[in-house]
């Protein structure tokens, strides 16, 4: 913005200049003005006066009031909403019939409030791959994978193998043990087969390229329940990008003992703890923001359909608040994963 004192000075040097012989567009440019901008100024042959500070902008009718604004505030700085984003927050209250502002509105409270941050020692996710296999129902195809635990000294660890439910994203089964062994995992998906109640229905498990992943007895264990095996590709890390999804939730956890367990014992009851948090309380970004249990289990659709009533009802009390249709609470009846990419891509089939 130009002060009037400088506006009125620009004007005298311009028609100097023009009076000298000077075009008019080169003088204006020789003080970084168009001559649009001198014309807007000369309107009516007078000096006008910038507006703009001035000028009386009207209230939005989408605005929240200044009660609105708090108690959103307020129920963000709540012990129950303190430690969620807003993407988990605004599902939450939903489901308890509340609405109070948009997601967007929310981020944008947040920032304004000084309050939107990453929490945790937790990075941007990284994109996941295209994928050959699918799944359009819980127990089709189960993804696993060993990771370490720190254990009570350096060089010490434990060994979490855990297996997930690529359609449900719901930890079907883990154990813990101080040893990569095939015949660790040949029990645990046994074990975890039964406990399914699979049967006789097919089902593909995917895993990276790991000896206990291909060891003897889990292949015959394979065989035996009549499993299909899925591996990730040579030298491919991110092909089993469910599993490490999991690993990483697992261990950016607010309260995970990054320095250590104490014994195999601790870090049981830990993972205990966080397998029943992750699969009955943590609502799923990936799933539209419910519980793995509940899409595991089929609640998905009822708890997704209440939402949409709860986000249908706000849009009649408000309607100039919104733009269009109302949040997009559809979840995908298919998911994919890739552990090969094949030659769809290299024979260039769309």
């Amino acid at each position: 913005m130009i002060l009037d004192a400088d506006r009125l000075q620009a004007v005298i040097l311009i028609d100097e200049a023009v009076l000298s012989g000077a075009a008019k567009y080169k003088a204006c440019a020789e003080l970084g003005i168009t001559i649009r901008t001198y014309q807007r100024w000369m309107s009516a042959g007078v000096i006008k006066s910038d507006g703009r500070p001035d000028s009386v902008r009207p209230i939005p009718k989408n605005k929240l009031t200044a009660g609105e604004r708090k108690r959103l505030v307020d129920t963000m700085n709540s012990e129950a909403y303190k430690s969620l984003p807003a993407s988990q927050m605004v599902p939450s209250l939903a489901d308890e019939g509340i609405y109070l502002a948009s997601e967007s509105t929310c981020y944008r409270v947040l920032h304004e409030e000084k309050l939107q941050h990453r929490r945790g020692r937790g990075q941007s996710n990284d994109k996941k791959v295209a994928t050959t296999h699918s799944a359009n129902g819980p127990n089709q195809l189960w993804s696993w994978d060993i990771t370490w635990l720190p254990g009570p000294a350096k060089g010490f660890h434990f060994y979490l193998y855990l297996i997930l439910d690529v359609f449900s994203r719901k930890i079907v089964g883990w154990e813990i043990h101080d040893e990569e062994s095939a015949a660790h995992a040949a029990t645990l998906i046994r074990r975890t087969h039964l406990r399914e109640d699979i049967r006789d229905n097919p089902l593909i498990l995917h895993s990276d390229n790991g000896s206990p992943m291909k060891g003897a007895s889990m292949l015959e264990t394979l065989y035996q329940l009549g499993v299909a095996t899925s591996f990730s590709r040579p030298r491919v890390s991110n092909d089993n990008a469910y599993s490490e999804s999991i690993f990483k939730t697992c261990k950016y956890r607010p309260d995970y003992p990054y320095k250590g367990f104490f014994n195999i014992a601790e870090a049981r009851d830990w993972v205990l703890k966080f397998t029943h948090w992750y699969n009955v309380n943590h609502k799923h970004s990936g799933l539209k923001f419910v519980t793995p249990h509940q899409r595991h289990a089929g609640l998905a659709k009822d708890v997704l359909a209440k939402r949409k009533d709860v986000y249908q009802q706000a849009k009649l009390r408000n309607p100039e608040r919104w733009s269009g249709q109302t949040r997009n609470w559809e979840l995908v009846d298919k998911v994919h994963l890739n552990p090969a990419r094949d030659r769809i891509e290299i024979e260039g089939v769309k």
